[in-house]
């Protein structure tokens, strides 16, 4: 007898086509029958070891984050509700080109100081690996939902050439495309890069082509967090489509919004743009999280000349006056590349976390509210937080455009991505809602989108781009990576007053077969593992 049945559900498949009722047998981690009607039939219904009542229930394929932080919590948290409770099941690492592979010991320091933002420290982590398929193997031990991981292109510029500005030597990208090739045979999914954050941001078109060419020879794509998303973003836009190209690999463009006031109902430009190049033959695919602010750490603003050579000397430059007030100028009058070309507004940047507990009361003020509340500029207050914080201070940006926002995410092209940032005391609420808010706000509020549409959003089409011959649709044969949720109810309990606040209308969700959440409650079941790259 199988293990469980899923009696009478209303069947989202995936695949963008009608819903339908069905009871879904699965087995084993797979799904290995789907009885259509099977009441109304009148037939002999499946039986099972343990029998579901999923009437009201919509029965998806598990959604997938096509943008996750989630590189150190899969390790350090075995509960990871913040994803499992979405009814996410396959998580994508290694973004925005810095995390903890590959790496030797040098390197894996001078990420883990540069990146603390984003993931913390890690004290509370053991590092026992150093390559890719090291890192996938650590995550093969057993985590709350399934992982693949991109070569972080950053990482991989860190330990062949440093984090100076300055083009890669003939011997160096050599080391960089075997390093490149190897993670990809360990079984990476692709390469990002991070183009305003250090040492990425360095690496001329030039060298991104030929390690582009390496990855689209293994099956992989390209996912890079491009060099502008304010002044200058269709440009940056435009500049990875032809990069790619060029390359002949397959284009994943990261939370690809378009933000700052130049930007404010500009997005009809940026679909044009893709849809030229997809008309053309391109390979592009794009996520986007359903928000309006922005996260990323408040180092991430700074000028790249002031970034390079790593955190030490960041710090150092910050503690000189005469380079600190050169700094400040560069954010304030220039627009510093680290802020998207965009003088900064400090009454937009909000504070969300930092790591020194004495700097906690700036949390969840703006740079200007902690300012005025000190009698300071806000450039003084944000350099005492950048050197007291030693550089890990997260911070939400309210720049984005909702008409932005809701173009982009009707896009053929379009997948979901949290890009959630889980550390900080007040971190961005869409690492926790943006699954059930696309469901609940955009389908059922907005009426934005289709039901069926917005799963295929969320499921096959992330599927397909990672080249996953079994997930991402309800098929016969297909992993039982599942959610079962109330089409009626589904909402995000995440807000940005209380930022880890569960979603409602989620009770089930399964990784392999297996409840992770049941009963709207988390389990201790831990079936997630790493999804290698499918060999070309």
């Amino acid at each position: 007898m199988e293990d469980l049945v899923v009696r009478d559900a209303d069947v989202v498949d995936g695949s963008g086509a009608d819903s339908y009722r069905a009871d879904v047998v699965i087995d084993a981690g797979r799904i290995v029958s789907i009885v259509k009607e099977a009441a109304a039939a009148g037939c002999q219904r499946p039986r099972a070891r343990r029998e579901l009542d999923a009437e009201g229930l919509v029965l998806s394929p598990g959604f997938i984050d096509m943008h996750a932080h989630s590189d150190l919590a899969l390790l350090r948290d075995p509960d990871h509700s913040a994803k499992a409770a979405q009814g996410v099941t396959l998580e994508v690492l290694g973004q925005d080109g810095l995390s903890y592979a590959p790496v030797d010991d040098r390197t894996l320091e001078e990420v883990r100081r540069a990146v603390t933002g984003w993931n913390g420290y890690g004290d509370d982590v053991d590092f026992d690996w150093r390559t890719v398929g090291e890192y996938l193997d650590r995550l093969d031990r057993g985590i709350a939902v399934n992982a693949a991981y991109l070569i972080p292109q950053g990482t991989v510029r860190a330990l062949v050439v440093g984090w100076e500005d300055r083009e890669a030597g003939p011997e160096e990208l050599d080391r960089m495309r075997r390093l490149v090739a190897e993670g990809l045979e360990q079984g990476a999914v692709g390469l990002s890069s991070g183009l305003t954050y250090t040492p990425g941001m360095y690496a001329r078109d030039a060298e991104l082509t030929e390690l582009c060419r390496v990855v689209a020879a293994y099956g992989g794509y390209y996912c890079p967090h491009h060099r502008s998303y304010g002044a200058g973003a269709l440009e940056a836009y435009a500049e990875m489509v032809a990069l790619t190209r060029e390359a002949g690999c397959p284009l994943h463009l990261a939370h690809a919004t378009m933000n700052f006031g130049v930007n404010r109902g500009r997005a009809p430009e940026l679909l044009a743009l893709l849809d030229r190049a997809l008309a053309a033959g391109a390979d592009i695919t794009l996520d986007t999280y359903p928000y309006t602010p922005g996260c990323t750490t408040l180092a991430a603003l700074l000028p790249s000349w002031a970034s390079e050579g790593g955190p030490e000397e960041v710090l150092a430059r910050l503690a000189d006056p005469v380079t600190a007030e050169r700094i400040r100028h560069d954010l304030e009058v220039t627009g510093s590349d680290g802020c998207h070309g965009v003088p900064v507004e400090w009454e937009t940047i909000e504070i969300s976390g930092v790591t020194d507990p004495a700097l906690a009361e700036c949390v969840g003020r703006t740079v200007r509210q902690a300012a005025d509340l000190r009698g300071e500029p806000p450039w003084a207050t944000a350099r005492r937080l950048l050197v007291r914080d030693r550089l890990g201070t997260t911070i939400l940006q309210h720049v984005g455009h909702e008409e932005n926002v809701r173009a982009i995410m009707r896009h053929r092209a379009h997948t979901g991505g949290s890009d959630g940032i889980l550390r900080g005391s007040k971190p961005h609420p869409r690492a926790y809602g943006t699954f059930p808010r696309y469901l609940g706000h955009y389908v059922r509020e907005l009426g934005l989108l289709t039901l069926e549409e917005c799963v295929a959003h969320l499921t096959s089409r992330p599927a397909a781009r990672l080249r996953l011959p079994d997930r991402g649709l309800v098929r016969e044969g297909y992993r039982a990576d599942l959610v079962l949720f109330d089409p009626a109810t589904v909402a995000p309990g995440a807000t940005f007053a209380e930022p880890r606040a569960l979603p409602t209308g989620i009770p089930y969700v399964l990784v392999d077969g297996r409840f992770v959440i049941e009963d709207g409650r988390r389990t201790d079941v831990l079936a997630g593992r790493a999804v290698r790259r499918t060999p070309v």
